[in-house]
């Protein structure tokens, strides 16, 4: 995985957003009125389990935004443009303006990433003159965070752009206003029985608690510099330090492991595992973790959500929801470090209790219109407020 086009500015920025995390604060939840589902007609499977999940969690039926897209797990520019894209705006322009949509559950069956423009495509204005973007000039991107900016009309497609409610921006003027940002999850996985089990753990998690274990597998010794000395890998290394603390302050886990040894836990190393983030194994599950109903976790490297679906795939994302995780995090491509939710934001907000997993996805989420996808019910709350 690779670091491209963060300043040691930024990177401060982003630590000391922690600061922010530390302090309990009140924010509306989601409501499942706020939310619209996304499925694919073309994909068996797709329409029940979108009609499932809106049972379960009383969203309107009226809600309901029906796709006819190639049953595949990449589209192209002008597929993503014409098949997804459009229809969804047109079905939110048509929605009660009196309740605005704030999110959208994508199901499984709709494609999971847009394939970059070809050359011969780019004189198209939007990959013009992309502006001062990190990303190498990359216009594929997932297709949930494009969809997060579905209500914006034309920006540019190559490279990543900041995302107005992360925390670590600190307010900072962005590209879009909060008004034009939703907040998307996904409930897919390799096959229906996978996204229905997921439903159902959500809400069994929601009602009986989140019990179990949270393991935070670092790579160093919790650093003793101050931020503004760190390279932006240590930087994530000491943010699942301040992960490990956060969670083990707010008191919602019966133990909390944190191994700060270059070697990642092995099988049989965390039972009853219900949170977890660590790194550095690319496209190599390990199988060190019994997941309890509802888990939560993410493993930092790249690509680890290229696909959900390929047999033999061993990608995190993938492995971990077939092993019964609940949600997941992770990129469709190479992401860069930066663009990953830092785990002491991300676990820090979630176990205060006052937001929902997509609130928390959605601030702590560096970037838009790039490779990040969050697998996983966005209403889910696994936590009371403290």
């Amino acid at each position: 995985m690779m670091l491209l086009g963060a300043t040691r500015i930024q990177m401060i920025i982003f630590f000391l957003a922690l600061g922010h995390a530390l302090n309990p604060s009140v924010g509306r939840a989601l409501e499942p009125v706020e939310v619209a589902v996304v499925a694919n007609t073309e994909v068996g499977g797709s329409l029940e389990l979108a009609n499932y999940y809106m049972q379960r969690r009383r969203i309107p039926a009226s809600h309901l935004i029906r796709l006819s897209v190639m049953p595949e797990e990449r589209c192209t520019r002008q597929e993503y443009d014409k098949r997804i894209r459009e229809p969804v705006r047109q079905v939110l322009a048509k929605l009660d303006p009196e309740r605005r949509i704030r999110c959208l559950v994508v199901m499984y069956g709709v494609p999971l990433a847009v394939q970059p423009i070809a050359a011969k495509q780019k004189k198209n204005p939007q990959v013009k003159n992309p502006q001062a973007q990190d990303g190498s000039g990359e216009t594929g991107a997932a297709v949930d965070s494009e969809l997060a900016l579905v209500l914006a009309d034309e920006y540019p497609l190559a490279g990543w752009l900041p995302n107005p409610y992360f925390l670590g921006f600190g307010g900072k003027a962005t590209r879009f206003s909060r008004d034009e940002v939703l907040i998307v999850g996904r409930l897919d996985g390799p096959d229906p029985a996978t996204v229905r089990r997921i439903i159902d753990d959500v809400l069994f998690a929601e009602q009986s608690g989140l019990h179990g274990r949270a393991y935070f597998d670092a790579r160093w010794p919790e650093p003793k510099s101050p931020a503004a000395n760190l390279s932006a890998y240590a930087l994530y290394d000491a943010s699942l330090h301040a992960a490990a603390t956060g969670v083990k302050t707010s008191g919602r886990m019966e133990e909390v492991r944190i191994d700060d040894r270059e070697e990642l836990f092995q099988p049989g190393d965390c039972p009853k595992a219900a949170l977890y983030c660590g790194w550095y194994s690319l496209a190599r599950y390990v199988d060190a973790f019994e997941w309890v109903r509802g888990a939560i976790g993410y493993h930092i490297a790249s690509a680890e959500c290229m696909t959900l679906k390929k047999k033999d795939s061993q990608v995190w994302c993938k492995r971990m929801l077939e092993k019964g995780v609940a949600a997941t995090i992770g990129p469709v491509n190479e992401p860069y470090v930066q663009a990953f939710p830092l785990p002491g934001l991300f676990f820090t907000r979630l176990a205060e209790g006052y937001l929902s997993l997509g609130e928390v996805y959605l601030i702590t989420l560096p970037y838009l219109s790039w490779q990040m996808v969050l697998v996983g019910d966005p209403l889910y709350k696994p936590f009371a407020p403290q």
